[in-house]
């Protein structure tokens, strides 16, 4: 791929500029919050508390670093008050209730918290008298899944089996229809707000701590020596470093917010790898593996609840109208993962300076 053009988030646009982030006590949003931070932007945060148990966030001491406020996005007067007292310029919007399988266990929690939060989130943005720009995070599982080997354009329906991944479709469908009935210039709109969606998934990367995903529970059963247990070894995913999403979703941030004619980037944007990191679960493992010697056992449970076998996100807008593109590798992505995990566990490295580490390595991934 062409790599004039592409560029680094800019640190000019971010430094001292006001920005709200909800989510920022989760894996991705705690290390969307530390790359804030490293940037210079004044950041206050609105989310739960962190998981019970080792949590990222905690680790990255994150709660003095930023403006810290504890609320559920299912209260309309928490996030008024966060917007209040944050004035921002940029809105990026991470909270969410994220895993698959506690969605058939919590499923109405899932929907208030991913659909009405979301709109709580914006109606709270309507009053701001000033520009703001919003980015409203879903996920690649919004589609329609028809379990063909073709990728996932932005125009193709919307669906999703699941709880979570149906409940984060209609999320889009509530952006959408909120973008198209109250962002312009009409009375009953507000027209210095500009918003646009992101669809990212499969996510990985040091820190992330969470149940019933592959990589997290890869690293503890390797930490305490046993077999990793797999539940669907011949599932397919579009597999990413938590970098490269969140370098995307600021540069959809900046460009959104510095464009003289936002239509063209109002709306959706896929954020993925290339191709060649659409690999199953089974070689997600063995390369872990190859970085942490252990072994692996097929788990797999006909009666398990049902999760999508093929999955892969076409790129093009994010390439064209915001000159990204992901910078690492499957290989690349997959060694640094290990590596952060094997240091913290092993060497009792300090999580901070890991989370330094794979930022550098991955910003000096870019053309100079």
């Amino acid at each position: 791929m062409e790599e004039k053009g592409f560029r680094r988030p800019d640190a000019a646009f971010w430094r001292g500029r006001r920005v709200l982030l909800t989510g920022h006590t989760g894996f991705k949003g705690s290390w969307l919050a530390f790359w804030l931070v490293e940037l210079g932007a004044e950041v206050t945060g609105v989310a739960l508390p962190p998981e019970p148990g080792p949590s990222l966030f905690k680790a990255l001491g994150l709660a003095s670093r930023l403006n810290h406020r504890i609320g559920d996005i299912r209260d309309p007067a928490v996030l008024h008050q966060a917007v209040e007292a944050c004035r921002p310029e940029v809105v990026l919007h991470l909270a969410a209730q994220p895993l698959v399988r506690r969605s058939y266990s919590e499923p109405v929690s899932t929907w208030e918290t991913n659909v009405m939060g979301t709109i709580h989130l914006l109606q709270a943005l309507r009053p701001l008298p000033a520009p703001c720009t919003a980015v409203l995070i879903t996920t690649d599982k919004v589609y329609r899944n028809n379990e063909w080997l073709y990728g996932y354009r932005e125009n193709d329906p919307l669906g999703g089996h699941d709880p979570y991944s149906s409940s984060k479709a209609a999320a889009e469908l509530a952006i959408a229809s909120w973008r198209n009935s109250f962002c312009g210039d009409q009375p009953h709109q507000t027209p210095h707000l500009r918003v646009a969606s992101a669809r990212a998934g499969n996510v990985i990367g040091g820190g992330d701590w969470a149940a019933d995903r592959i990589v997290p529970d890869a690293m503890r059963a390797l930490a305490e020596d046993r077999p990793i247990g797999v539940r669907n070894p011949s599932a397919t995913r579009p597999w990413q470093h938590v970098l490269e999403p969140l370098g995307g979703y600021l540069r959809l941030a900046e460009q959104l917010a510095s464009a003289a004619d936002p239509a063209p980037l109002a709306t959706a944007f896929n954020f993925g790898p290339q191709l060649e990191a659409n690999r199953s679960v089974r070689e997600l493992v063995e390369e872990s593996l190859r970085h942490w010697p252990g072994s692996w056992e097929d788990q797999s449970d006909p009666s398990s609840p049902h999760e999508a076998n093929l999955l892969n996100l076409v790129i093009d807008r994010a390439h064209h109208q915001l000159g990204w593109a992901p910078r690492w590798s499957f290989a690349t992505t997959i060694e640094r993962t290990v590596r952060w995990y094997r240091q913290v566990y092993e060497a009792g490295s300090d999580a901070l300076a890991c989370c330094q580490d794979d930022l550098t390595h991955y910003l000096n991934s870019f053309p100079s």
